[in-house]
């Protein structure tokens, strides 16, 4: 245990966590504003091509992170179409990995918590005079709970990820290293305290962070005639 608390004296090390929660948040912040702005859509509205937008969406939840490494690669490298912008190998090529990776998750989860409250909540909230505003905000509110699993979800997707990264992040120390790509790292080398150490720290930091934000959502709801008339 003494061991582990001496580890974590290392700037190196407070370094690495440090870029992994830049990195998860930024991308988790980006992707949740997509995902959610997307998802609310594709739940409150018809339209044509919509199940083949939804069966792309989910087609892409499931899609492999290595494979989106790759295509960040061939989109960053020097002969890609961003090639110009020289972030490959950057903390910025690792956060556009992760939100294309988490986007299309927030994006399945939301449509599913808005439709699902969609017939219940729409026909009163046009009885009651609601406009397209109001009536985002009322099945937001009656759905944030189900949008905050798809927000926690991916966090704990982006900040665990190590395929993507390695491949856009090149796992530089002092520039791009983070804890899932440290602890490849170390275990290769048989740092294997190191490495655990890391897993740990990287567990209770998502704990932390699930169980501040569901903490500070259990509050008592506002009925739903308050949410139209606010």
């Amino acid at each position: 245990m003494n061991g582990w608390i001496s580890l974590f004296k290392d700037d190196a090390i407070l370094e690495i966590i440090k870029l992994s929660l830049q990195v998860s948040l930024t991308a988790m912040v980006i992707g949740s504003i997509i995902g959610i702005l997307a998802g609310t859509t594709l739940g409150i509205y018809n339209f044509i091509g919509k199940k083949i937008i939804l069966s792309v969406v989910y087609t892409l939840m499931g899609m492999p992170p290595v494979l989106i490494g790759v295509i960040v690669y061939l989109l960053l490298s020097r002969h890609g179409i961003l090639g110009s912008a020289q972030l490959l190998f950057t903390p910025t090529a690792m956060i556009i990995a992760q939100t294309i990776l988490i986007t299309p998750i927030v994006t399945g989860l939301t449509y599913s918590a808005i439709s699902s409250n969609d017939k219940k909540y729409s026909a009163a909230a046009l009885t009651l005079g609601a406009n397209d505003f109001q009536l985002w905000k009322v099945l937001l509110r009656e759905s944030r709970r189900g949008i905050i699993t798809a927000c926690l979800t991916a966090f704990g997707r982006a900040i665990s990820e190590v395929g993507a990264v390695m491949l856009v992040g090149g796992n530089i120390e002092g520039s791009t290293r983070v804890m899932t790509t440290a602890m490849i790292l170390e275990t290769r080398q048989g740092n294997f305290n190191v490495a655990l150490a890391l897993g740990a720290v990287l567990l209770l930091i998502s704990f932390l962070i699930n169980f501040s934000v569901l903490w500070k959502f259990m509050f008592k709801r506002a009925s739903f005639t308050e949410v139209i008339q606010s």
